[in-house]
């Protein structure tokens, strides 16, 4: 898979910034900052990082080969590769759905992911992946926020942990590629955040307690409450209750 890697000192959005950028026949084209001024993460939240101390960049492919009913394969092919990379560094990681990356309790990673389709077909899949690599302090009101630098108690080469997702997200696109989903889902199943047993959630109607049974081909979360009702859920649908625990 050949790559096209863009280093650029700011920008508003990766994710925006990739877009303006034509294709030319890549693989795969990487744009990465330093510092991002208006960095998103999923819905209407945004991203903190401090300049220079993260890792903040967007990654497209066409998997013109992914039917659109089936593209949660590729947040979770996504959600694998970034936390492979941290699990090379430190215990602790899991999956959280649908494609957050946990260190225990406290967030380490978010993917934000945009797909554009064209006729009966995905034309392209955009990761815009952001990881707290290392930043020292977080001042902003987000709840559970850590980095490698809190972890292990010393910096870590950004470049280095770019080029281990990039390596990373290759080899679980080589299984998309070639259609095998089951291969794929089946590893992000063995690595979801809060696997057994019955943990805090909200929803709608208020908190509950269930345990995680599985996640639909569509991205649908199915969890079972202490009664046996089976509820599922889109996201945003349901919130994990992190301090309650």
């Amino acid at each position: 898979m050949t790559r096209r890697i863009i280093h650029i000192a700011q920008t508003d959005s990766t994710n925006r910034y990739l877009h303006d950028i034509k294709c030319e026949g890549e693989d795969m084209t990487v744009v990465v900052a330093d510092y991002q001024t208006a960095g998103r993460g999923q819905g209407s939240n945004s991203w903190e990082s401090e300049p220079e101390k993260n890792l903040l960049m967007s990654i497209r492919v066409c998997p013109t080969m992914v039917p659109p009913r089936r593209q949660f394969i590729l947040s979770e092919a996504g959600a694998l590769a970034v936390g492979k990379t941290l699990a090379d560094y430190t215990d602790g990681i899991s999956l959280k759905w649908p494609n957050d990356i946990y260190w225990n309790d406290c967030k380490i990673s978010g993917t934000l992911i945009e797909t554009t389709v064209s006729g009966m077909a995905l034309a392209t899949c955009t990761f815009g992946i952001g990881i707290n690599v290392n930043q020292h302090v977080f001042r902003s009101d987000a709840p559970n926020p850590v980095s490698l630098y809190q972890i292990l108690g010393h910096e870590v080469p950004v470049e280095e942990v770019m080029h281990r997702v990039l390596d990373a997200l290759e080899q679980q696109l080589e299984s998309v590629w070639k259609g095998d989903f089951t291969a794929v889902s089946r590893r992000y199943h063995q690595h979801l955040y809060r696997q057994q047993g019955f943990h805090p959630y909200s929803d709608a109607h208020g908190p509950f307690m269930a345990e995680l049974l599985h996640v639909e081909d569509d991205g649908h979360l199915v969890l079972r409450d202490t009664t046996g009702l089976i509820r599922q859920y889109a996201f945003k649908e349901v919130a994990y209750m992190i301090n309650q625990l």
